[in-house]
């Protein structure tokens, strides 16, 4: 009896993290990802394992924008600096520039964006991703914003 009990919690499946793009968590992985902020309305995911951060902007740029109407992309492949324009949204009320809030390769675009902008007002730091960047530098996510620094950039 403790032989199955065993072999059932060391045998968990792998599921994939809902709304990231292509990152798996392992029950039993010491991966710590961190979330941190720019005081530009940006989102870094970062996994310390694989110094990637999957990028998007904050539920409050979203609703400052209001209706997001066309979202540009950076280049996969493309090199970027902590600091850069790495793209835009437009939206009914507005258009507003990415920054890159960390320096390194983007591996991956969210692709769906081009076809359904939308998902940047109903989901922008779940399903709304923008980019996913391997760091070439990790140690920069130490200079970005936790959630409560983050907020009191627009709270007081």
């Amino acid at each position: 009896m403790f032989r199955q009990a065993t072999r059932s919690r060391l045998s968990f499946p792998s599921r994939t993290v809902r709304g990231l793009p292509s990152l798996q968590a392992a029950p039993l992985s010491r991966t710590i990802v961190t979330k941190k902020y720019t005081v530009e309305h940006e989102i870094v995911q970062f996994d310390d394992e694989t110094h990637t951060g999957v990028v998007s902007i904050t539920d409050h740029a979203q609703s400052s924008l209001g209706d997001v109407v066309f979202v540009e992309l950076p280049t996969v492949g493309s090199q970027v600096t902590q600091g850069d324009q790495i793209g835009a949204v437009e939206s009914v009320k507005a258009a507003s520039d990415i920054y890159a809030p960390v320096s390194g390769e983007v591996l991956e675009v969210n692709e769906r964006l081009n076809t359904e902008p939308g998902l940047l007002n109903r989901s922008p730091e779940d399903e709304g991703w923008l980019c996913r960047i391997k760091l070439s530098t990790p140690s920069e996510v130490d200079s970005l914003l936790t959630l409560e620094a983050y907020k009191e950039t627009f709270e007081s």
